[in-house]
């Protein structure tokens, strides 16, 4: 048996997508095994691995559609389900999130926010949150610090861009949009404590590397693994033209 590696596609930088940058997107959805609140959401959340938690995630993959970061990848999660509440009781995660979806599907479909007549607000309603697979829209992508020296920085959604602005109407027509760096600052370090003459205490030894399993790892789409698919039907226009 032999391996073609000719069509494979090259490899691609390790650099990040400059801070700033605007680009139309397509977002895929991984699944994570945990179902959602409707029927279309079976096995698509995926739960917090920290120890306690009670968060649900939607786990969102992002992918460049055109321009000269075609192809580029980036990965984030949205909460669902569960985090800090507000004062009604409320997931504060779950309400940025359906802003965002908001924004998303508003972005996607060319609608005016301010547009609440019947057709707009029925192209608002979704089935379930697997309806947003395969969304394409336009976003400004930002470079988000680590909080961890030890890892790397990553490229996030800074913002979803709106047909009403100028942004938007450049990137649907293919034009070049000059990068707005967030200009975000890295978190600061911890303060540094008083040197202590090495006389005065033991010899500090080394810290012991991070074990692989203990360090967070690019996330990458199982090769067995398909994103979930919408049911025929009365689903949203960016499936259903």
């Amino acid at each position: 048996m032999t391996f073609d590696m000719n069509d494979v596609e090259p490899q691609q930088s390790g650099d990040l997508i400059p801070d700033g940058t605007f680009a139309k997107l397509v977002m895929t959805l991984r699944k994570g095994g945990t179902d959602g609140s409707s029927d279309a959401d079976r096995g698509l959340l995926k739960a917090s691995n920290q120890p306690g938690s009670d968060v649900l995630m939607l786990d969102a993959e992002f992918t460049v559609v055109e321009g000269p970061h075609a192809r580029r990848k980036f990965w984030q999660n949205f909460t669902v389900q569960g985090g800090k509440l507000d004062e009604l009781g409320q997931s504060i995660g779950w309400k940025i999130s359906k802003s965002t979806f908001r924004a998303m599907i508003d972005s996607a479909l060319g609608l005016n926010p301010e547009d609440m007549s019947d057709a707009a607000k029925a192209k608002r309603v979704l089935r379930g949150l697997a309806d947003l697979d395969g969304i394409s829209f336009v976003a400004k992508i930002q470079i988000e610090p680590s909080r961890n020296p030890a890892y790397k920085d990553a490229n996030k959604l800074d913002h979803v861009v709106l047909a009403t602005a100028p942004e938007w109407q450049k990137v649907m027509a293919g034009e070049p949009v000059p990068s707005q760096p967030s200009n975000k600052p890295r978190p600061a370090a911890a303060a540094a404590q008083p040197a202590t003459p090495a006389w005065g205490q033991p010899q500090a030894a080394s810290a012991p590397a991070a074990p692989a399993w203990g360090a967070p790892s690019a996330p990458t789409q199982p090769a067995n693994q398909t994103p979930p698919t919408a049911k025929p039907g009365n689903g949203p226009a960016w499936l259903n033209p």
